[in-house]
């Protein structure tokens, strides 16, 4: 743990800060007289990791904790608003943690304003000064939970995975589901309505597997597999009255490349979409986008629940997989009578010359964020794979500044909109990374930043992947013994009525 000393400035009536005699203790106490107003400024931001620098944090985020990149034998941190408490610490190593207390408070005094950063060194006994940090701090808050999968980033390691759950307010993980309790099977694709931990489903792939269904408080396992479908549901999506589910049915393959800027495509053989009624255990399709000749996948709802959306494309040999390119529909949907109407073509790659995958809408209805690649659909894997806006009142699609040159894939809109959360390779091309984008009013999505965790050196050492980020309001009530039981049932059979 590192040594460090944080001591609390109180403004005082006449604008100057004393040193008040709170004093709270991380580790050793060591004497520290600090810089005072002897030092020298330089010209340019500190290296810090992760980067939090620049950018629009919730108010109610985890301690973003760093690590100062500078060679020094003594490092100084000061947290403050532009009026308000000053928070000093001092660190031997340059890893700065934070009290979850003391971070709390001046996140509230920041809040609707900026919270500044000022970092000091000492080098050969004289210190440094840097360019002031200075964040913005929101007034909205984030959904307090994140829940996602962690597996070994391997092809073919796949017996050691979990899907977790983050409280974004503080570093608490906790697991939902692990596969160490079901057979060491694959599980995947979880899923919430609205943003709601109360609605949610995940698949079990393997000897166990089957649909597990969280909803109205009751667990049930479905076998969505029929003779008049051509795999069991794959990738889901909530109507937001909670009742229907949208899935995507696929055969998919894998394949790998030695030489390719991808080594590891996803291919969709065949692909449709169902939906699924989750009060009769019914599964219907619609004709009018059941084509054997196209390929349908990725579904998402539009938030008042009369539209669905998809990606399509022709259908091609595995061997032109480079030539695939996904394009975006909607269809019109009336939940009272669970009849489609119409077809729409709402992005066509060939206008763009891009594929489309990932479609998800703002809970206003006014945005939709997307990814966009050379081709195909598994955006992860397509390091050339950015995230696009397209504002759904004037058609305009724009590039936000939240990409980077690596793989931006799979991402959430929280409860309020205000937040977006994506997964992103950017820090070393290898592991998935969860980063959050504050969306403000005007439709821009900001610079985004890392998912904080306690230890600011995390990442240097955590070898497994982030999957599926999703943002729910409220933890998940249950526990991997409850989900281990109801795995291990018979699955109930789904059966297929008649389309409409």
């Amino acid at each position: 743990m590192n040594q460090a000393i944080l001591l609390i400035k109180i403004l005082t009536l006449n604008n100057t800060f004393r040193y008040a005699g709170l004093i709270l203790l991380t580790g050793l106490l060591f004497s520290c007289s600090g810089p005072g107003t002897n030092f020298t400024e330089v010209k340019r931001d500190p290296l810090i990791v992760p980067e939090y620098s620049g950018i629009t944090i919730p108010p109610n985020i985890a301690p973003l904790n760093f690590t100062i990149c500078e060679k020094a034998e003594q490092y100084l941190v000061k947290l403050h608003p532009s009026l308000g408490n000053v928070i000093s610490i001092s660190s031997t190593k340059g890893n700065i943690q934070i009290s979850s207390g003391v971070w709390g408070k001046l996140l509230e005094q920041c809040k609707g304003g900026d919270l500044f950063i000022e970092v000091f060194i000492k080098k050969e006994g004289q210190w440094i000064k840097f360019q002031s940090i200075i964040n913005h701090v929101a007034s909205e808050p984030i959904d307090s939970y994140l829940v996602y999968r962690l597996f070994d980033q391997g092809f073919l390691t796949w017996n050691k995975m979990g899907i977790y759950q983050r409280c974004l307010e503080n570093f608490k993980e906790t697991p939902v589901m692990l596969n160490s309790m079901s057979d060491r099977n694959c599980m995947n694709c979880h899923s919430f309505c609205n943003n709601s931990s109360n609605t949610m489903l995940f698949h079990m792939r393997g000897n166990l597997a089957g649909t597990i269904i969280y909803r109205n408080g009751k667990l049930t396992k479905i076998n969505m597999k029929t003779s008049q479908t051509i795999s069991p549901g794959v990738y889901p999506a909530w109507h937001p009255n909670g009742r229907y589910v949208a899935f995507s049915v696929n055969h998919i393959a894998q394949a790998f490349y030695a030489a390719s800027n991808h080594q590891r495509e996803a291919i969709d053989s065949l692909s449709d979409l169902i939906l699924y009624d989750t009060e009769t255990n019914i599964i219907s399709n619609c004709a009018a986008i059941a084509s054997k000749n196209r390929l349908e996948t990725f579904p998402a709802w539009s938030p008042d629940g009369r539209y669905l959306y998809f990606i399509s494309a022709v259908k091609l040999p595995p061997d032109m997989y480079k030539q695939i390119h996904y394009d975006l529909l909607r269809i019109a949907f009336d939940p009272e009578s669970r009849q489609f109407g119409a077809v729409d073509t709402v992005i066509s790659s060939s206008r763009t010359g891009l594929s489309v995958s990932f479609p998800r809408i703002s809970p206003d209805g006014k945005y939709l964020l997307f990814c966009m690649s050379e081709y195909g659909n598994f955006a992860i894997w397509h390091k050339d794979s950015d995230l696009y806006l397209m504002n759904l009142q004037t058609n305009e699609i724009t590039k936000p500044d939240i990409n980077s040159d690596q793989a931006e894939s799979y991402h959430c809109w929280s409860s309020t909109g205000r937040w977006i959360v994506f997964s992103s390779r950017r820090t070393d091309g290898l592991f998935a990374r969860p980063y959050f984008s504050y969306f403000d009013r005007d439709g821009k999505a900001h610079k985004p930043f890392l998912l904080p965790q306690k230890d600011p050196r995390f990442y240097n050492t955590f070898l497994k992947t982030y999957n599926v980020p999703e943002l729910i309001t409220s933890a998940v009530d249950l526990n991997p013994g409850i989900f281990s039981k109801i795995a291990r049932t018979v699955p109930f059979n789904a059966s297929f009525g008649n389309a409409k």
